[in-house]
Parts: structure tokens; sequence; C-alpha cells
């Protein structure tokens, strides 16, 4: 590996067993293989003691995630954990005494955004003369190229081709453009980005109030074309619950954080040392999060908010949602290959959210439509087989989490859009098992790529809102 691919791809160059360049480490495998062959001989000798089993097992996943869900809750809020700088404090440092700033902007075939992106930058309150802007475009997107340099405005954007070599994600483009970053702190926004003016002066304000351990500030993500249609409803109500009371939860109790994928800052020099990011999973930004975690560092959720493009059209929602998933799992896949070690690294409630979060929240899209269909079958039909195969051990178990996980679900989402005030959202909640049948379906998608293309980018298409660029930047802050 040259010296430049050891930068490009610095995780698997110093942690291999923390890069996703390979799904499986050989022990897993091996346990996955014993596994399959336990599961086909049960099948031939015992299939229906095998088909009990595997439901109880399934129900038990269930009750765990939901009483997962329910501490989140409930720590959610009792204990906010977000970090508030005022308009006045942010404001109140001097110019000369920021720090060069890098923004890493990430774009292919991205001609028709990319303007936006550059008035986005344009309204952030902070000196131009220290902000270092890194356009990520790939050498062969000549279109987006030449938008940019049609476009290019009164910030110092400098454009940096990446050389079209496998893999083609955006964490390799990323790790590219801090090669050549100048800035003490860095950031990403996405091209269809609108962050709030005054969030990078809210950061410089944060990390000096914040204890050194404190690697990363993630700032909160909503979308500008809310109310575009029902499906940009249903990602927006999902966003505030996420980013609202979720991972600031996860912040309060140790974590794990996993990050957005724009919007996270941190200093150059953490982000250089924990190997920036792994350009072989596509979820790169929940990867760093359980990263700098295993490492020691700490995450906290800033309360300033970048609005973004929600997917408001089905096919490239399920797109996009099935790589997060596929990301998830290459995440967890990797940091499960040796589970004592990482129970030591982060504890065990860490522990039990990474395997929550990421390895559950896909496996349990993939297969919640075989419980709902289960669920009509037996108070439509009754059959006598789903009888047998559902015991009083295991129906009232997995009846009682069906209620429960469906009724927690939405709780969650009513308790977020009235905290941010969004009582607008409340008719899109209420539907939301129909979106949650879409999420199932990027869940089967996304294990199927996991086997045939793991470190394959499916592009997210933007530029569908109809929302004219004046005006799309947030001025929410934490007051």
């Amino acid at each position: 590996m040259s010296p430049l691919d050891r930068s490009i791809d610095a995780v698997r160059a110093n942690w291999p067993e923390l890069s996703a360049h390979r799904i499986l480490s050989r022990r897993q495998a091996v346990i996955l293989g014993l596994l399959a062959a336990a599961v086909i001989a049960a099948a031939l000798l015992r299939p229906t003691a095998l088909l009990i089993t595997l439901l109880a097992l399934t129900t038990a996943l269930y009750l765990v995630t939901l009483l997962y869900r329910i501490v989140l809750l409930r720590v959610a809020l009792r204990h906010p954990a977000e970090v508030h700088i005022s308009d006045t404090e942010a404001r109140a440092i001097p110019d000369d005494e920021l720090p060069v700033y890098t923004i890493l902007v990430p774009a292919y075939h991205e001609a028709e955004v990319i303007e936006r992106t550059i008035a986005a930058l344009e309204g952030l309150d902070y000196p131009a003369d220290r902000l270092d802007i890194k356009l990520l475009l790939e050498a062969d997107d000549h279109e987006t190229i030449a938008a940019a340099r049609a476009a290019a405005g009164r910030l110092p954007a400098e454009i940096v081709l990446i050389p079209p070599a496998r893999p083609r994600t955006k964490p390799k483009a990323c790790n590219v453009g801090l090669l050549r970053a100048k800035g003490e702190l860095v950031t990403i926004y996405d091209a269809e980005d609108r962050p709030e003016p005054l969030q990078l002066r809210r950061v410089v304000a944060a990390f000096r109030r914040l204890p050194p351990l404190v690697a990363c500030l993630q700032a909160k993500l909503s979308y500008h074309n809310v109310h575009q249609n029902l499906l940009t409803r249903w990602f927006t109500a999902e966003y505030e619950a996420w980013f609202s009371m979720m991972l600031p939860a996860l912040a309060r109790i140790g974590g794990p954080v996993p990050l957005g994928g724009t919007s996270m800052h941190m200093p150059r020099a953490i982000l250089e040392a924990v190997g920036a990011w792994d350009p072989y999973n596509v979820t790169e930004d929940a990867d760093l999060g359980v990263r700098l975690q295993r490492l020691g560092y700490q995450v906290a959720v800033l309360d300033s908010t970048t609005l973004e493009e929600a997917n408001s059209d089905v096919v490239n929602w399920v797109r996009q949602r099935s790589r997060w998933y596929k990301g998830y799992l290459q995440t967890w896949l990797v940091h499960m290959r040796q589970p004592v070690r990482l129970w030591r690294e982060v504890g065990g409630r860490a522990f039990l959210g990474i395997n929550l979060l990421l390895g559950a929240v896909p496996v349990v899209a993939v297969l919640n439509p075989i419980f709902w269909f289960l669920t009509a079958l037996w108070f439509l039909v009754q059959p006598h087989a789903l009888t047998v195969l559902l015991p009083a051990p295991v129906y009232y178990p997995a009846l009682a989490s069906m209620l429960a996980g469906n009724f927690i679900a939405l709780y969650i989402s009513v308790i977020a859009i009235r905290v941010r005030q969004r009582p607008d959202l409340l008719p899109a909640v209420i539907l939301s098992p129909l979106y949650w049948a879409l999420m199932s379906i990027a869940g089967l998608r996304a294990l199927i790529q996991l086997l045939v293309a793991p470190s394959f980018w499916e592009k997210s298409v933007h530029g569908l809102d109809p929302t004219p660029a004046v005006d799309l930047v947030p001025d929410h802050a934490g007051r």
C-alpha cells in the first residue's frame, strides 16, 4: 500500500480489523457456517421445534429492543443532553480568534444543486478568510465540475478532483479532501445542505467550553421540503425524533452515537488520529461514531440545525435507506469481530446499544412483515399450525411486544414533533405504519446488497424539491 493509499485508507492500514474492506472475518465466517449447518439439520430433523425456537428468539429480540427504546425515551424526557450556545455567545468571539475551518463538500452528479450549495455556504456567519472550502468532485463528473466553476462565489472554494477508482464512495472522497485540509476544525456538508448561519461559530464556542474528550459535535438535521408530500413528512418526523430525542439520549447514557453523514464537527488532529473515514463503509458516519467511542472519545449533540432535502420519491428513498441499513450491518459486523474486546472498550451499555441500533434495526425491519402476516393470520383464520408454533410462553410476550412496540414508536414521534413544535406532522405520524412497510422493503434490499455488493454506494438523487433556493437557510439555534 503506497503512502497516499495509506492516507486515504488509514483505517485499513492502521486498524485492519476495523475496516469494512472485508465484511466477515474468518471467525465470523466459521460461526455463520456452523449456524447455517445447525439450522439445516434442525429443519430436517425437528422442523417444528426449530420454528418455535426461531420465533422465541425473535420475540426476545423485539422485547429487548422495546425495553431499550423505553430507556432512551425516559432519558430523553428527563435528562436532555444538548450543547446550547446562544447567539450572543457565538458572536462574541472576535473574528481574529476564530480558527481556520475546513468544510468538505462531497458531490457527485449534483450539477443541478451545486449553485445552491455555494449560496448556502456564503450564508455562513464566519470570516471568509478563515474558511477552507473543498468541493470534492469525481474527476469524470464533468457536468458538476463545470457547474461548480460557473457558480463560484465570493468564498474561496477549491475544487478537489477525486480519482475514479474503487471504492467510489463518499468517505473516500472525504479522505482525499482531508489530505488537503488546512483548518483546525473540519466538517462535512452535503450538496443539498443549508446549515444554520451561526453553526460554525457555535461549534468553536462549544469546543472551548467542553472537556477535551469531546471529540465531535453533531448538529441536528431536518428538512426544508417537509410539505412536499407524505413521504417527506414521514422523513421529517423520523429525523425530529432521532436528532432531538434519541441522539441526545444516547450521548447522555454513553453511546454509541451514530453520527449523521453531514454537519458533524471535529478537530482535524483528532479526526486524523482515529483514521478519518473508512472508504469501504457506506455509513461511514455511524462507523466513525463507534470508532471514536472505542478509542476513548465522546460525542455531543449541538443545538443547531442543518436543513437538507428529504427524499420525495419512493424509489429514491428506498435506495437511500437500503444503503443506510447495509452500512449499519457493515458497521455491526466489523465491530463485533472481537465482541469481548468491544465490551471492554465501550462498556456494557454501549455494547448493548451497538447491537440493538446497528445490528437489530435492519434485521427487525426485515422481520416485521413476517410477524405482521402471522398476526393477521392469527386473528383472521386462527390455523391450528400457528397455534402449535406459538405456545403461550411465546405468544403472549410476542403480542405484548407488538402492541407496546408499535405504541412506543408512535409515542416517540408524537413527543418529538411536540418538542419541536411541529403539529403539522401529526397526521403523517398517525400513518407511520405505512412508512414502516417501506423500511421493510429497504431492509430486505440491504441484506441482498450486503451479500452481492457490500461497498457499492447507491447515489441518492437530489434536486427533486421545487422550492426555490431563496430563504432555505435555517435560522433555528440554541437560544
